[in-house]
């Protein structure tokens, strides 16, 4: 019994109920730490990546661990928006665990939001895969691909 509530612990603190990990005004909470450009992933959309504040000094400085809970996006836009200035197709959020809790995922938790706000996917394979090569500065850092 006690292993079914912690798991249900666990999952509600990563955001399996269906809601985001990220805020709803994360326009205005977050921090852009790489400008709209087009992503060699993620169906070669362009992309903007924002931190968090508490993401936003690790990702910078590149020396200093993700804090548990601390939120790194990428914003998702059509092929064509050169510029990143129409509608959100989709945003892929990581947010850090706690050291060592989910190596496979490299203590991360990975989810998938539609412009609309409505979770699709958590926990896919294919994003720690893709991310397991991106921790060593500079261009990379903690399981984060993309220089600031």
């Amino acid at each position: 019994m006690r292993w079914v509530l912690l798991l249900s612990f666990v999952v509600a603190a990563c955001g399996d109920d269906g809601t985001p990990v990220f805020p709803d005004d994360y326009e205005a909470t977050y921090t852009e730490v790489r400008d709209c450009r087009q992503s060699g992933d993620h169906d070669l959309n362009n992309i903007r990546v924002l931190a968090d504040p508490a993401a936003l000094g690790p990702y910078q400085d590149r020396t200093t661990p993700f804090p548990e809970g601390a939120v790194v996006i990428k914003v998702q836009y059509e092929f064509g928006d050169i510029d990143c200035s129409g509608e959100v197709q989709r945003v892929t959020a990581m947010e850090k665990l706690a050291v060592g809790s989910d190596p496979t995922n490299l203590d991360w938790f990975w989810q998938s939001v539609d412009g609309d706000g409505k979770v699709l996917d958590e926990q896919l394979p294919r994003c720690a895969g893709c991310h397991q090569g991106c921790g060593v500065p500079p261009d990379g850092y903690d399981g984060t691909c993309t220089l600031p």
